[in-house]
């Protein structure tokens, strides 16, 4: 199948539709961490871990996932996703001990890999035509951001109702529903011939070797570590920190009476910003050059957190942060696909950018778990914040020298050894 030059193609379509509902399950978790520790009487530490987890073996199966796909077709790769995700979620419902929950989201995080960005993203890539790929991957990340915005209000109205139990395991269902859009998912199988005449380990073994791949790979970490850690304790920072709502602020007006709710209403917001965000960053990505849009989107963030920190928590104070951060927040996705697609090219894309991913999970990873465990310490997340700076700092400076050039026309003496 040759590539559509039309942008609302079939393949986006589909994809879209699976990573709404992966990550709308995905944005909501954030919004359990209060129930649960409740319920049980754990600390803040031990959910967070299981979270922590989660976002950890996301990064581990996103390169075995976008193996899967490249090897064994894409729609092998979801429907695995998709059993493990639901049947993380289900067990998960079971659970009543701490270490039940964290091995359990070993199961989630894995399903979250084979149901979002790195198996999505190969596949829009790959079926884009070479004028429509950026925007087209900026339209397939700013479905996860839609996710995010009716992730944690459904999750916070399906609590006012259920059970966390309960909703667990409508989740579950979400997720399986998502399988319907495979149909769609008719992708071109390989990519042109000048791509394809070196094999899987040819390609990573290049890229892997390349300065650019490391800075890459390090500036992605600093993405996860934000991502991860606003997710799995914004909602809690704010019902905990936020002073009281005003009974004549506009927010009553649309329902947020209690700073629980606006917390869940803070990554509504975030994801909503991003919608706008990620598809004017693959807009952009078409025009300029990718690294020196990821720097100043990781200077912009580092801005916004370290000024939200220094300022009053107010309810004003997290919506104005919301709507920054959140167009900031996944714009990082299309263009590093996309970067990772334009250098090295796109018949193993998903295996590239998989790895690539790892980075932002461990970042992910360590943003959650310290997010618990120094609160646990200290009682507030001032110094989680301030690691959150500093590494976005580094990224920003990181991007800078990669070499935007594709691998295959770089000069011999320009290769790495």
């Amino acid at each position: 199948m040759t590539r559509q030059d039309s942008l609302f193609t079939p393949v986006l379509i589909g994809g879209c539709i699976i990573i709404v509902l992966s990550f709308a399950v995905r944005a909501s978790f954030g919004v359990f961490q209060i129930p649960i520790a409740e319920e049980f009487g754990w600390l803040r530490a031990e959910f967070s871990l299981a979270i922590a987890i989660q976002n950890l073996a996301w990064g581990i199966g996103q390169p075995i996932f976008g193996a899967i796909a490249d090897r064994f077709g894409n729609r092998k790769a979801i429907i695995l996703g998709a059993l493990l995700y639901a049947a993380g979620l289900i067990l998960s419902s079971y659970a009543v001990t701490p270490g039940q929950h964290q091995w359990l989201e070993i199961l989630v995080g894995f399903g979250i890999a084979g149901t979002g960005f790195g198996v999505i993203l190969a596949i829009v890539g790959r079926a884009a035509s070479d004028k429509n790929r950026s925007v087209t991957l900026g339209i397939a990340t700013a479905a996860g951001s839609a996710g995010q915005v009716i992730g944690a209000p459904l999750a916070e109205g399906l609590l006012s109702v259920f059970p966390w139990q309960t909703v667990f395991v409508i989740f579950a269902g979400m997720i399986l529903a998502s399988l319907f859009a495979l149909p769609l998912l008719r992708a071109p199988a390989t990519a042109p011939k000048p791509v394809t005449e070196e094999s899987m380990g040819q390609i990573v073994g290049k890229a892997i070797r390349d300065p650019s791949f490391a800075l890459i790979f390090i500036g992605f970490f600093s993405c996860g570590y934000q991502l991860g850690f606003i997710t799995a304790h914004f909602p809690a920072f704010v019902t905990e920190l936020c002073g009281p709502i005003d009974p004549g602020s506009m927010l009553h007006g649309i329902g947020v009476t209690t700073t629980s709710a606006l917390g869940a209403m803070a990554i509504s917001l975030i994801g909503l910003a991003n919608i706008v965000g990620t598809i004017t960053a693959g807009w952009l990505g078409n025009r300029f050059p990718k690294r020196y849009l990821l720097a100043l989107i990781y200077t912009g963030r580092t801005l916004a957190a370290g000024l939200f920190i220094l300022l009053p928590i107010t309810p004003e104070t997290v919506i104005a942060f919301s709507i920054v951060m959140g167009a900031l927040w996944l714009a990082t996705v299309p263009l590093t696909s996309g970067l990772v697609g334009h250098i090295y090219g796109l018949r193993y894309m998903g295996t590239l950018y998989g790895l690539v991913f790892f980075s932002h999970q461990l970042g992910s990873f360590l943003g959650v778990w310290l997010g618990g465990a120094l609160y646990d310490v200290y009682g507030d997340y001032t110094a989680v914040w301030w690691i959150g700076v500093a590494v976005g700092a580094l990224s920003a400076i990181v991007h800078l020298p990669i070499r935007e050039i594709p691998l295959k026309d770089r000069a011999p003496a320009a290769q790495p050894a």
